[in-house]
């Protein structure tokens, strides 16, 4: 399964160019100085829909038939994937029905219908919504978009993996926020096939820590989900996701990270590195303290996921 899958995010990162932004890679002088380090921070909080999700969807929907695409798309999002969705959707021309689970971001579902999807909530766990809108699509003949478990999505996410060779050659270390494990497994493919000894780390909230403990177990688990301030990365995951072995064989490390210092990443981009950041991003900002002295003297990458967030939550972490 891995071995295309470089050759994919090649061709995936020449289809989506037109459509996507090659986001920016700064330093972050004050988490270097935390951590005795050289770290920089991969802006993909500063991509067209905020998030890093635009790139999977619109490859997705590129390599896509006509006729599939005349018909319409359904996709199922906590918000980042649905808004991307809605985006390529409207850029291509094609209607857009997103399901989302009842607690999704208020500032994420007004971002979905900004852009011409319908939005349906159902729900309280992102693989609930999943399996309807699975069902929807299917009873409607209707092409599924999954947020991940589709390697044209994972090809997709893998372009930020490209960016990054050519941005920071010389990394050797890079963090990523993992929730069912696009992004992780498209950056991880592409970077192992092309420098093999750059350290992939998985970070992943406590409060839902599901695709750490399935790799932890070897093959899919359910375990309990409870609300966390990464939103973006919640919910359960389908047990034939693509996105797991790739995880399982790509990825060297994984770290769990609490509530609390979720918010303090997330008040620290704000106020030390003037960036807007969700909750997601935050888990990987907060992996780069809890490594800490693992991290000095190497090239470190921090990928900023997205910059989704509501108002209302911004308000509890500030």
């Amino acid at each position: 399964m891995t071995e295309p899958l470089p050759g994919e995010i090649a061709l995936a990162e020449r289809r989506i160019r037109p459509h996507v932004l090659e986001t920016p890679l700064i330093p972050s002088l004050a988490l270097g100085e935390a951590v005795g380090a050289d770290v920089s921070l991969k802006c993909e909080n500063q991509q067209l829909t905020g998030s890093f999700k635009l790139r999977g969807a619109t490859n997705r929907l590129l390599t896509l038939p006509a006729d599939e695409l005349s018909r319409g798309v359904v996709a199922a999002s906590s918000g980042n994937h649905g808004i991307a969705v809605a985006q390529a959707g409207s850029s291509l021309g094609i209607p857009v029905t997103v399901y989302v689970p009842e607690a999704a971001s208020s500032a994420k579902i007004a971002a979905m219908r900004r852009r011409g999807a319908e939005v349906r909530l159902f729900g309280t766990d992102g693989l609930d919504t999943e399996l309807e809108a699975r069902r929807v699509a299917g009873s409607s003949y209707r092409t599924y978009i999954s947020p991940y478990n589709d390697l044209a999505v994972v090809a997709g996410q893998g372009t930020v993996a490209v960016e990054l060779r050519r941005q920071a050659p010389e990394m050797d270390t890079v963090i990523v926020s993992v929730g069912g494990g696009g992004l992780i497994a498209g950056i991880a493919a592409c970077l192992k096939a092309s420098a093999p000894a750059v350290r992939v780390i998985g970070a992943v909230p406590e409060q839902s820590p599901v695709m750490a403990r399935s790799v932890q177990a070897g093959h899919v688990v359910v375990v309990p989900t409870y609300p966390t301030l990464s939103d973006g990365t919640a919910g359960g995951i389908e047990t034939d996701s693509v996105t797991f072995p790739l995880c399982r064989d790509l990825v060297d490390e994984w770290i769990e990270l609490p509530e609390s210092e979720i918010a303090r990443a997330m008040r620290h981009c704000i106020v030390e590195e003037h960036l807007l950041v969700e909750g997601s991003a935050g888990v990987a900002v907060a992996a780069t303290w809890r490594l800490g002295a693992a991290l000095r003297g190497r090239r470190v990458v921090v990928v900023l996921c997205g910059a989704n967030v509501s108002a209302e939550t911004l308000n509890s972490v500030l």
